[in-house]
């Protein structure tokens, strides 16, 4: 199985991107997703800066693909998709039924996990729109993913989060500014100041949500290293993990040595409890339970 990392959820600073990407390029990581995903305020980077950094990836030796964003608002957000598209340089991850009609039978593109692909007929349909690759929605079930693996097309690729806090919802409305006791248009883009979001916690002190601008996120990482045995059964082609700002390097390698089996899951996990801040993870929706569960 391949390995991939996802685009980056939250806002960082260029120089922080650009410096991530850079060690990227030294990681045991075949395909690596870029772009804004989240909120078009977030413009540190402006496309031609993203073409670049994936020049760069590809020069050595990774495969990139562009992602879209997820949530579009505005004629302006429209236009900037339709430029992500039109480019031949690079794959695109389509998040948004937008970018699946636009890139409809031009170029072979890959379905995001946003997609609702639900059932095979959807992936059927995602196929001949010239979809190359879906990305399993993150509240589906093994189970699920067993049989939809089962009767989905020849040649289309199948790719799992196995690691990251889970996007759970997106809104017109902005989380972090609410927080913040601000409106949507004058937050400041606080949201730099939070390199992995806004802890969002019950009366118990628990980790619930996490707040990242216009998107919940799970209160703590999904954590699928323990499965990866099984996720290459049911015959899943890429996994894919979730950037963190620090130690991301040392994660990927984990999940390398396991996928590669030179360590065992049972040492994969140790391994992540030292490199974690709290220790916890969620699971639940792989087992068909509430997102949140822990097994």
């Amino acid at each position: 199985m391949k390995l991939s990392l996802g685009p980056i959820q939250y806002y960082w600073p260029e120089d922080k991107v650009r410096s991530f990407y850079q060690q990227a390029t030294d990681w045991p990581v075949d395909i690596i997703y870029l772009g804004e995903v989240v909120c078009s305020k977030r413009r540190e980077l402006k496309l031609n800066d993203w073409l670049d950094i994936a020049s760069q990836l590809q020069q050595a030796g990774k495969e990139v693909v562009l992602s879209t964003l997820i949530l579009l608002e505005a004629d302006s957000e429209l236009k900037r998709l339709e430029h992500i598209c039109a480019q031949t340089d690079f794959k695109v991850e389509a998040n948004d039924m937008s970018a699946v009609y636009l890139l409809n039978k031009q170029s072979s593109f890959i379905a995001g996990p946003h997609i609702n692909s639900y059932n095979p007929e959807t992936i059927d349909v995602l196929h001949e729109c010239g979809a190359i690759r879906w990305v399993m929605p993150f509240e589906l079930s093994q189970h699920t993913l067993r049989d939809l693996i089962k009767q989905k097309p020849g040649g289309m690729e199948s790719e799992v989060l196995v690691y990251g806090r889970i996007p759970l919802a997106f809104s017109a409305r902005c989380f972090t500014a609410r927080a913040h006791n601000v409106g949507k248009d004058q937050c400041e883009l606080r949201c730099l100041a939070d390199n992995k979001g806004l802890p969002l916690l019950t009366q118990e002190g628990d980790e619930l949500f996490t707040i990242n601008g216009i998107q919940l996120q799970s209160g703590v990482p999904c954590n699928l290293v323990s499965e990866l045995d099984s996720l290459e059964k049911t015959g899943v082609d890429i996994l894919r993990l979730s950037p963190e700002l620090k130690g991301m390097g040392e994660l990927i390698d984990i999940f390398h040595q396991t996928s590669i089996g030179e360590i065992s899951s049972q040492q994969a996990e140790s391994r992540i409890q030292k490199r974690s801040d709290d220790n916890k993870w969620c699971n639940g929706f792989w087992h068909g339970e509430p997102g949140m569960n822990w097994q």
